[in-house]
């Protein structure tokens, strides 16, 4: 792939480490203006001047995010579109999949926190920034590992927590936050998408990462252990949905190997309307 990004400022978050990193990369290979989004100010650092030196681009730059915390999106958005300094491209990509059930500052389940609240938060305060310069992109980072999404309890509060179902319900969330979103932005020049960048050898699926050895068996199996990408590989399909100018007249796609391809919760209306209440009730994001 090679697009020339040289007028468009991009903002990627989970940016520090994995996929996100790798994403950002590449955006700033094809020349765009690239904001870091990272939840550790070391690990953002590090990762910023890892890629200002490989791509030349000296107009990357990095601010702090915890996407978990309502005060720190809110806090990002006013310095990221100060001055009206614009957004054109959105990348949701932080995630965490945890063994544990934690709660964020703001009291909620962590995964759905981070993996939903977030992406929903964000991408509706970083709205009016994009409205005045589209057209522009929000991408959504989700997986084919999505589904059992419980709206009368996304918080796992009167069910027994499971890290790997509280990890498939956010991506079930995710998608469908997408295609809500497309459809209120369809005629405002703002396309809106998710895309499964494939499983990926990331601190995602380590243990030090999630508490405990030997989960990824139970959502892989060992033929599949042995196939997974590398960070940059993963990172090839979201880009493509970030950059490819073939893009912009397309919204609620959701990419596969640079693929449309049909989503099973597209139709669900209903429990997209409802998910989306319980997102501006919960972000308290006038939306």
């Amino acid at each position: 792939m090679k697009y020339d990004l040289v007028d468009r400022r991009c903002v990627v978050t989970g940016a520090s480490s994995g996929i996100g990193k790798e994403i950002a990369r590449n955006l700033a290979y094809f020349g765009a203006t690239v904001v870091l989004a990272c939840r550790d100010r070391d690990r953002g650092s590090a990762a910023l001047a890892e890629i200002v030196q490989d791509s030349g681009n000296e107009r990357v730059t990095m601010l702090q995010l915890d996407v978990s915390s309502r005060a720190s999106i809110r806090a990002f958005v006013r310095n990221v579109t100060a001055g009206g300094a614009p957004v054109h491209t959105l990348v949701n990509n932080a995630a965490i999949l945890q063994r544990k059930r934690t709660q964020s500052v703001d009291g909620f389940e962590s995964t759905w926190a981070t993996n939903v609240l977030g992406y929903f938060t964000l991408s509706n305060l970083l709205l009016p920034s994009m409205r005045r310069v589209a057209p522009a992109r929000v991408i959504h980072v989700s997986s084919t590992q999505a589904g059992g999404l419980e709206l009368g309890d996304v918080q796992f509060t009167e069910r027994p927590y499971d890290g790997l179902q509280a990890y498939r319900q956010s991506k079930q969330a995710d998608r469908m936050l997408a295609w809500r979103l497309a459809e209120i932005c369809r005629r405002e020049m703002i396309s809106v998408h998710a895309c499964h960048p494939g499983v990926a050898d990331t601190g995602l699926l380590g243990p030090a990462q999630t508490g405990w050895a030997g989960w990824v068996g139970r959502l892989l199996g060992a033929a599949a252990r042995s196939a997974l990408k590398s960070p940059s590989e993963a990172a090839v399909t979201p880009t493509y949905v970030a950059a490819a100018p073939e893009v912009t007249e397309q919204t609620a796609r959701f990419w596969i190997d640079q693929t449309p391809q049909p989503c099973r919760f597209a139709n669900d209306t209903d429990g997209m309307a409802e998910l989306w209440r319980t997102c501006v009730d919960q972000a308290q994001c006038d939306a």
